[in-house]
């Protein structure tokens, strides 16, 4: 049962297919060969009830303050404050684009918007300072993961919504291993620093600052009202959402007043657009999952694992394979959609925590994006700076390799992941 379905949509997406065909024209397939009595009606239900959840409004806004941001002045301003503090280290402008993506992302939750907004505005001061063609575009594309994993993730919220996890604790998880990534990162750029010649500037003093702290006073606003609001328990993670795109509003339209209203216009129309194509993968992602659950494709991997005698270990190893591969040919949601209804069960009835297997799928995901062939982040990157795709592929194998050492970290020491939701949720 399970052949056919797979063939189909594989097939799909060799020839260039949308990905909600992908996903919807086998689904219809399985309907009309093996529950052909099945009502119409129930099946559109099902459409339907896939977005049909409130959690899921945080998307659309999170989407709409990242637009915000980054054709605004508070990305820049939280860049050029994260540069007077770590600007004068070794390295210190490699730093600065990891402490900027982590703090874009602390507001966006979406790895390519950080590639698309970042990319711009750090790439030559990456080349000024000395760092190498491939190693700067490298570091973009593959800091802007810290995007998927720093609150408020929008992968996070739809594995959430989906398993029915915490979001709040998904996010407490991921804030936890986008540290430990951005670190990782972090000591290539230190090794890439002594390796090269990188220039050096003088250090900032407490005086300056202070002035870059004040003017990105209101901009350092947005990641407190998003993180402070969610794990205070103030508001919830919807909430924080909506919080953030009407502060983002106020500040850039009558703080900074980088924005006109035409502006605004603008960057509503495109957050619609994109918010539109994630909720009509999630309409269809609802019909995989019902038509998962009537076949029992869960039971089926269970016994199977059973009949081969396979623990979490060996589980978990096949677990990173997959999301890796698919996180190469689709985008995240993509790739939750597809993957999680069968095999989120069996993890559970392997007893591995939801949040853990929650922070080893967004992690093996975010490294698909940055992995070649397809990996969608090198063609934001080759897009917005004008780069060759090759150019971008050359620099991005150190940061996989480091990507690959954290991921095998984090599956097998499930601690980490845990630490901070356990700290703050008991």
């Amino acid at each position: 049962m399970i052949l056919i379905p797979v063939v189909l949509a594989l097939l799909l997406l060799l020839l260039g297919f949308e990905m909600f065909l992908v996903l919807a024209v086998p689904s219809l397939a399985i309907k009309e060969i093996y529950f052909p009595a099945l009502n119409d009606v129930a099946l559109i239900q099902k459409v339907v009830g896939g977005v049909n959840h409130t959690t899921l409004l945080a998307i659309p806004f999170f989407i709409f303050a990242a637009q915000l941001m980054g054709a605004g002045q508070i990305a820049k301003r939280l860049t050029d404050f994260i540069q007077a503090l770590v600007g004068h280290t070794r390295g210190g402008m490699g730093h600065t684009t990891i402490g900027a993506s982590m703090m874009f992302g602390s507001v966006s939750g979406s790895a390519p918007a950080t590639v698309a907004a970042m990319g711009k505005m750090v790439y030559p001061r990456l080349l000024k300072t000395g760092f190498s063609e491939k190693f700067s575009l490298g570091l973009i594309v593959s800091s802007a993961e810290t995007a998927l994993l720093i609150p408020p993730s929008i992968t996070l919220i739809i594995y959430g919504w989906m398993t029915g996890t915490s979001i709040a604790q998904l996010f407490a998880g991921g804030l936890a291993i986008g540290v430990c990534l951005g670190l990782a990162f972090a000591a290539l750029v230190m090794l890439e620093a002594r390796r090269s010649t990188i220039h050096t500037v003088a250090k900032t003093t407490l005086k300056e600052r202070w002035q870059a702290f004040l003017r990105a006073g209101w901009a350092l606003g947005m990641p407190l009202i998003i993180l402070g609001g969610i794990y205070s328990g103030f508001v919830t993670p919807t909430e924080a959402a909506v919080c953030s795109v009407v502060y983002a509003i106020f500040v850039e339209l009558c703080i900074y007043r980088q924005l006109t209203l035409k502006d605004l216009f603008d960057l509503t129309e495109k957050s619609a657009l994109q918010t539109t194509v994630i909720f009509i993968l999630l309409a269809f992602g609802g019909m995989i999952s019902y038509f998962v659950t009537l076949a029992q494709v869960p039971s089926m991997i269970i016994g199977f694992l059973d009949y081969i005698d396979a623990g979490m270990i060996l589980f978990l190893l096949v677990i990173n394979i997959c999301f890796l591969i698919a996180g190469m040919f689709i985008d995240p949601n993509s790739a939750l959609l597809i993957l999680i209804p069968p095999l989120y069960p069996v993890a559970m009835s392997l007893g591995v925590d939801p949040v853990h297997f929650g922070m080893i799928v967004t992690l093996n995901i975010s490294l698909g994006m940055i992995t070649p062939p397809f990996g969608l982040d090198i063609f934001v990157a080759s897009s917005t700076l004008n780069k060759p795709v090759t150019t971008i592929v050359s620099g991005v194998w150190p940061f996989v390799i480091a990507n690959i050492l954290v991921l095998l970290l984090i599956t097998y020491v499930p601690q980490i992941s845990l630490f901070i939701p356990r700290l703050i949720f008991g």
